[in-house]
């Protein structure tokens, strides 16, 4: 029978990012200098005085100076700084976050940085654990506890040992003078809250699953890779390329053009919900709604990609299309688009409806693309995958890009849900309407929910839009009478 000893190491042994950490790691010598750094002192922190202490604000004014930058970035900075684990709070030592006020802060000893690359063991952890609930008397914190009774059935086997250690290195500590006992047992703390965070709480040197190579490291090229690698920079020499002008002059249209609806760059109107936990944005923005904002409508006019992303500027394209008797190049884009993204079981199925519908010989709603695609679709239907369809969905984009859609926007159904659009008025929540909304918040309507709903409404429009049997119908008129 064989014991394990330790968990499987799932954190990476080559940590990424070592450049940067370099960088930061400067940045924070430079900050200890005795002449030009961050000038500390001594302070009180539960009636054991803490040596070369320094405030959060002076960390920010120093940063501020030293880089020339305004104190939002400053603050972010010395935010990445507590998160890596170069600086850590005295206080609040769960919050790893920048204060610009007189909270306390200390520089961490090199021997914890993260890029001394020590594996952060469960063994140690435990020892760790078990020194803390020594020292509390077993009044650990919540998810310390949790780790500890998780650590003490996974390592049972080793923990009169684990214990022995705790012990050993708990009388060794009170040997210690009490300032020295503090700054170190916060130092450790420090690097386990950084290593071991709370359940649900993120680190930020998490890292994804074990690389099976070291990035920093230089990687030995072999001489076939040599020779890809020629043959790749000799056809991107040969390909034709945009002019830089072009391309700039581009980004700068498609940045004018949706600077007031991005979030980052304008308000949200009435407010953001995440902010005032009202959510009334998410009520005037729901799929169908009607009318819709302004916001909403002037984006439809972007492009047409735009108008059939949104399902209610899709349903106003399609009021157009009726009564310009042009319905079937959307109606085959939306079943190209629901056989791509649709079951696989129900995929032979629907590209014989489909075929039926619009690409049979005297279809119902026949759609008129060249004889190539044709070809090329009829034949791929013989044994139909999700993208079978993408060559005549593309044509029939086309088609409307640059014929329907502009005669949409000039039409009077355009124009019609632009006068009855709405432009919400931004909210001016007091703090205690804040704290009233956080109180009032609610579930709100369930996905799947929405996904019924629209699923009858889609069943509806089929049967609506469907072609009516005269022979049918008049025989249910007979049998009636």
């Amino acid at each position: 029978m064989t014991i394990r000893t330790a968990r499987p190491d799932r954190v990476q042994h080559f940590p990424p990012r070592m450049h940067c950490l370099k960088k930061l790691e400067a940045i924070v010598v430079e900050m200890q200098d005795l002449t030009n750094g961050v000038k500390g002192s001594e302070q009180k922190l539960n009636v054991t005085t803490i040596p070369h202490v320094i405030a959060g604000k002076d960390i920010i004014a120093w940063i501020a100076n030293k880089m020339t930058t305004p104190t939002e970035e400053a603050l972010v900075f010395c935010t990445m700084l507590v998160a890596y684990g170069y600086i850590y709070p005295l206080q609040n030592h769960k919050k790893l976050v920048m204060c610009n006020d007189t909270s306390l802060y200390r520089f961490q000893t090199p021997y914890f940085w993260p890029t001394q690359k020590w594996v952060a063991e469960d063994s140690d952890y435990a020892i760790y654990l078990a020194k803390r609930n020594i020292r509390k008397k077993g009044m650990l914190e919540p998810y310390e506890q949790a780790h500890y009774d998780h650590l003490h059935k996974w390592l049972n086997h080793k923990w009169d040992f684990i214990v022995m250690q705790a012990t050993e290195q708990y009388k060794y500590g009170k040997e210690r003078k009490k300032p020295d006992r503090v700054v170190f047992d916060c130092q450790e703390r420090a690097y386990w809250i950084l290593n071991r965070p709370p359940r649900r709480t993120h680190s930020a040197i998490d890292c994804s699953p074990e690389h099976l190579f070291d990035p920093n490291t230089d990687e030995k090229i072999s001489f076939d890779q040599y020779r890809r690698m020629n043959i790749f920079y000799q056809q991107a020499i040969m390909r034709s390329k945009v002019k830089s002008s072009v391309s700039l002059g581009a980004l700068v249209k498609y940045i004018t053009t949706y600077k007031t609806h991005d979030p980052f760059l304008a308000p949200c109107l009435p407010s953001n919900p995440w902010q005032t936990d009202n959510d009334s944005y998410w009520s005037l923005n729901t799929r169908r709604v009607d009318p819709p904002t302004k916001m909403r409508v002037e984006r439809w006019s972007f492009s047409l990609f735009e108008l059939l992303t949104d399902l209610r500027g899709r349903d106003d394209f399609k009021v157009f299309l009726k009564k310009e008797f042009s319905g079937e190049n959307l109606a085959f884009w939306e079943a190209a688009e629901e056989l791509k993204w649709g079951t696989a079981s129900s995929m032979s199925s629907k590209a014989e409806t489909i075929f039926k519908t619009f690409l049979a010989p005297g279809a119902p709603r026949w759609i008129n693309i060249d004889g190539r695609t044709m070809g090329l679709t009829v034949k791929g239907l013989d044994h139909p995958h999700r993208y079978v369809l993408e060559a005549a969905q593309t044509h029939v984009f086309l088609l409307m890009k640059k014929d329907t859609f502009f005669r949409y926007l000039k039409s009077p159904v355009y124009k019609d849900i632009q006068k009855k659009a709405l432009s919400p008025e931004g909210h001016n929540f007091s703090p205690a309407q804040l704290e009233q909304n956080a109180q009032n918040r609610s579930l709100g309507i369930h996905p799947i929910i929405l996904w019924k709903e629209e699923e009858e409404e889609k069943a509806k429009a089929a049967a609506a839009s469907a072609p009516v049997d005269v022979k049918a119908m008049m025989s249910k008129i007979d049998r009636k009478k």
